[in-house]
């Protein structure tokens, strides 16, 4: 079912962005741990529209009702479900989209697979609104881990020219990773983000789109989570964060940068360290060996296309008469999603390792 996923972490998502209402459920967390629905919804926040002028203007709250699985403020062993309603649609601006279908976006992918059934609205159940029901799942598994001492952290890496410093491989300070869930465009050097909030108006001002790069840290994940070949880290990690629309491209440690090294260059040298675990001294593979953890910063990077839906007009078709024909969008859409994907790239890096956390325990009969 393309709407679920996990092993022993069963996750599955449902609604569309201009259905009644939008929603998760979260199987397989034991009873008795506890949720901090006050922080939940900070998290929450940081992902909702409408919050400031480099995003869509929609306003949504964002608050979930849980229906189940929470139990004055614990888990219960029952699968957690959780409601958003959607409030503020337009749905009238995507009615000629049936027709004329956005280029970049999924319409003509959708019309193809599924006839007229489906749902155009708001972009449907391929929306990016579909990533406030993981940010729920995501945002419970954070809290998880953190009780866990594992701390997941991202900031904006990169939009258009404008670069940001990268994590330290080796890992950050835990003030350090704390202040970036305070910021509206959360990166390590403050007048970089600046400078791509500066970029993002400008694109909004000319009617276009600005795309870009997330980078995120995982730190104190335990070494041996993970299988070799199909069950790797990576490839469990890279199934969801693919699941975040825009992202076209995923990357551990060097990533594409390997192919411009040399082994001497490339490799990461083991040491003692004085507690007696093996560590490494660099950590060019970002904290995966062989698909397995190896308890070093697991890191890795999301690169996100501009947001397809912009003001200028574009070269589309008309289904309907079989010509070409061109397109004007309306609606509310962001100039550039990458801000607002940050928390949902830890949401999903946290209900991935949460499940191999629950898979390695399994692994120990514990």
């Amino acid at each position: 079912m393309a709407s679920m996923t996990g092993v022993l972490l069963r996750v599955s998502i449902f609604g569309q962005s201009h259905s009644g209402g939008i929603g998760v459920v979260l199987d397989g967390l034991p009873a008795g741990l506890h949720v901090d629905e006050e922080r939940l919804q900070a998290f929450l926040d940081r992902r909702a529209p409408g919050r400031n002028a480099q995003s869509t203007q929609r306003k949504e709250a964002d608050r979930p009702r849980f229906l189940s699985g929470l139990v004055n403020g614990y888990t219960c062993g029952a699968p957690i479900s959780a409601v958003i309603e959607n409030a503020d649609t337009r749905s009238k601006d995507y009615e000629a989209l049936r027709d004329c279908p956005r280029p970049s976006h999924a319409d003509y992918a959708a019309f193809v697979k599924y006839g007229r059934y489906h749902d155009i609205r708001g972009g449907g159940h391929f929306s990016g609104r579909l990533t406030a029901p993981l940010c729920i799942a995501g945002g419970i598994c954070l809290q998880l881990l953190e009780q866990r001492n594992i701390r997941i952290a991202a900031h904006v890496r990169r939009i258009a020219a404008d670069e940001d410093r990268p994590f330290d491989p080796l890992g950050e300070q835990e003030e350090t990773l704390a202040a970036l869930g305070g910021l509206e465009l959360p990166t390590l050097d403050p007048s970089v983000g600046e400078r791509m909030r500066q970029a993002i108006l400008q694109a909004r001002s000319q009617g276009d789109s600005l795309g870009g790069v997330v980078e995120a840290i995982c730190q104190g994940v335990p070494a041996g989570l993970g299988q070799p070949m199909f069950g790797g880290v990576e490839n469990r990690l890279a199934q969801l964060l693919f699941a975040i629309p825009a992202v076209k491209a995923v990357e551990f440690g060097e990533g594409l940068g390997f192919a411009s090294l040399r082994g001497s260059q490339a490799n990461d040298p083991f040491a003692m360290a004085q507690d007696g675990s093996v560590r490494t001294k660099t950590n060019r593979c970002g904290g995966i060996l062989g698909g397995i953890s190896s308890g070093m910063p697991i890191l890795c990077r999301c690169a996100f296309k501009p947001t397809p839906s912009i003001a200028q007009e574009q070269q589309s078709v008309s289904l309907e008469k079989g010509c070409d024909q061109p397109l004007v969008i309306h609606g509310r859409h962001d100039p550039c999603i990458v801000p607002r994907a940050v928390p949902c790239v830890e949401a999903a890096l946290a209900i991935g390792l949460t499940d191999l956390l629950l898979e390695r325990a399994a692994e120990k009969g514990l």
